[in-house]
């Protein structure tokens, strides 16, 4: 009894040490690494590039990739505890996303009525973060398109800048929404994201006359290859 006692104590221990570690290491809060440090073991996931996301001046737009059920966790895991995240229905509700909602604050809205929301406007310019999730498989001009006018909307009313950021690797896992040809049991994922750039920067770097095709070629460059794996 002792003996288990004195395990369960030390397991405790490690695993506050570690969750210490990495809230230091990340700029995340003790709550937030606690949460994560599962799914870091889980998926030797490679998140070297996150404390450059959190420091981001705001006001800022997230936008994520949206391929499996694991954005959600991790982006509530990682991102500032100061981002609002938009959310679809699906995870607004899911049970087991529960404990990873409590880290920041969510609203959920519909997908496919996503829309300039005075609020969400008010939150930027009052130097508030946001985080939405856009699904990887719209193309341009069709009708789920609009979910990128919308949010390339919402960014220039709010004047916020944009960080595109990618799970890599999440596709791969049974958590995914589109079923892969080979699945792999515990894939190791990455996060990728890019530097805080205005729409106005990005499209006029690519020639792009529409903030929503710029943003849509900003999150197509953070996909990068594993984007094409997926398709």
């Amino acid at each position: 009894m002792v003996l288990t006692a004195q395990i369960l104590l030390f397991a405790f221990l490690a695993y506050a040490g570690w969750a210490a570690f990495l809230a230091h290491r990340l700029s995340i809060s003790l709550r937030q690494a606690a949460f994560y440090a599962p799914l870091k073991l889980l998926y030797r996931i490679d998140d070297s590039s996150v404390r450059g996301i959190g420091s981001a001046p705001a006001p800022v737009i997230y936008v994520i990739s949206h391929r499996s059920k694991l954005e959600p966790a991790l982006a509530l895991s990682l991102l500032p505890e100061t981002t609002l995240h938009i959310l679809d229905a699906a995870s607004a509700r899911s049970h087991w996303l529960e404990p990873f909602r409590a880290l920041a604050r969510t609203v959920a809205f519909n997908a496919e009525h996503l829309f300039v929301n005075r609020r969400l406007v008010r939150h930027l310019r009052g130097g508030g973060r946001l985080a939405v999730y856009l699904p990887d498989n719209i193309m341009p001009d069709t009708k789920e398109f609009r979910l990128f006018r919308a949010v390339s909307c919402i960014a220039e009313s709010g004047r916020a800048s944009i960080v595109p950021v990618h799970f890599d690797g999440t596709w791969q896992t049974h958590f995914a929404y589109a079923k892969p040809a080979r699945r792999r049991f515990m894939p190791s994922i990455r996060i990728l994201a890019l530097p805080a750039r205005t729409l106005l920067e990005l499209a006029s770097a690519n020639g792009e006359r529409k903030s929503s095709h710029a943003l849509y070629a900003r999150l197509n460059e953070v996909r990068g290859d594993d984007g094409a794996k997926a398709a």
